[in-house]
């Protein structure tokens, strides 16, 4: 499935409204340039889940963790950019959040496809210049990278 997006709101909104389908120990896994919208999409995604708290790519402490009352679910938001193989997500517990009552969101999650549950969606977001500084096209495959 594709979609287009020709602003940061739109793929805010998109990802918002996918949030709101998201299940307990749903794993969606966000690939893409650098500068490509993962973290936008990461805001819209909390929004649906109902977080209220200020979303930030998670690039140097590797996980935020997002659990209030007010939320639908609990948001394990990755960012493993930095990690150089599958054997550093180690030390995250990423089995705890992979396998737990929330929902993963993890940016550059091709970085560590081997230890990726084949349930998860892949979300990939390209940008083309040619078209707008603001377009992209947002793919999204389940169990497929």
């Amino acid at each position: 499935m594709e979609y287009i997006s020709n602003s940061a709101e739109d793929t805010f909104n998109w990802a918002r409204l996918l949030a709101a389908e998201a299940k307990p120990g749903g794993i969606f896994c966000l690939t893409g340039d650098l500068g490509c919208g993962k973290t936008v999409f990461a805001k819209g995604f909390g929004a649906g889940l109902g977080i209220s708290a200020v979303i930030t790519s998670p690039t140097f402490t590797l996980i935020n963790v997002y659990d209030s009352p007010e939320q639908r679910l609990p948001m394990y938001h990755f960012d493993v950019y930095r990690i150089a193989s599958p054997v550093e997500m180690e030390d995250t517990g990423y089995q705890e959040y992979f396998y737990g009552n929330g929902v993963c969101l993890i940016e550059w999650a091709e970085k560590i496809i081997e230890i990726i549950p084949d349930i998860a969606i892949w979300i990939t977001i390209e940008k083309d210049l040619n078209i707008s500084d603001e377009y992209r096209k947002i793919s999204y495959n389940k169990g497929i990278y």
